[in-house]
């Protein structure tokens, strides 16, 4: 009986073992090519809103874009190394204030960082409730592993490819063609904010036609851009 049982923890270790470098080879992978389906993505099919997405380089997504998701959902992401600790604390006490070079910063999605919504995305899956806690291991491994093998470009560029955008409707080329009629490389200021400005919830905060939500969120994006603009890190990183 005692030999049986070690012979089961030793397997037990094994696929523990496989399951940990199959991790960091995908994640490697993933650094060079696009993946080729998420669990969110399936989950969309599956639901009966079928799978609009066109993968595009990051020469291919406008300035504007890529400000825009700074501005809005994480205008440390420059900064960090995967976790906005301060952000993290004030969700939890409600009372740390965070400045990023004498400027406030707006906390953006519920101190998830652009890294931690990137890792959940490609390598885990959606959803509140218990699955929420359960992945919340998971998704800090490969937050911190696509910090370490990504580097800051790659992640915002697979982030802006692969987040939903609308019923369906992932990445920003398919958004800027289903709203806008349009390649993600040629869309304005305005344009990349509204589209950004559904992220919260983009089955319930449409684009087009724009939702309340959407039309109150875009102007406070735009000024948000236009603050964060000059920053040295950000021109940096957009360049």
């Amino acid at each position: 009986m005692e030999k049986k049982r070690k012979r089961t923890w030793r397997k037990i270790g094994k696929w523990i073992l496989y399951a940990f470098a199959a991790s960091i080879l995908y994640t490697v992978l993933c650094r060079f090519v696009w993946p080729p389906i998420t669990l969110t993505q399936a989950g969309a099919v599956i639901e009966g809103y079928g799978l609009k997405r066109d993968y595009v380089s990051w020469d291919k997504i406008s300035p504007n874009v890529k400000l825009a998701a700074l501005a809005s959902e994480d205008q440390l992401f420059p900064d960090h190394e995967g976790f906005d600790w301060k952000a993290i604390d004030k969700s939890l006490n409600g009372t740390t204030t965070t400045k990023r070079k004498k400027k406030k910063r707006p906390r953006g999605s519920a101190a998830s960082t652009i890294t931690q919504q990137t890792a959940k995305n490609v390598f885990l899956w959606q959803g509140s409730g218990w699955g929420r806690y359960v992945r919340k291991v998971p998704e800090a491994y490969f937050t911190k592993l696509i910090e370490w093998t990504w580097g800051k470009k790659r992640i915002l560029e697979v982030y802006l490819n692969v987040i939903e955008m609308g019923p369906g409707i992932y990445g920003i080329e398919a958004a800027a063609q289903q709203y806008f009629h349009k390649p993600a490389s040629k869309l304005s200021r305005q344009e990349a904010a509204m589209i950004i400005a559904c992220l919260p919830n983009p089955k319930r905060y449409p684009v087009v036609p724009t939702s309340k939500w959407v039309s109150r969120r875009t102007p406070h994006i735009l000024r948000q851009m236009g603050n964060l603009e000059g920053d040295p890190d950000v021109q940096a990183l957009l360049k």
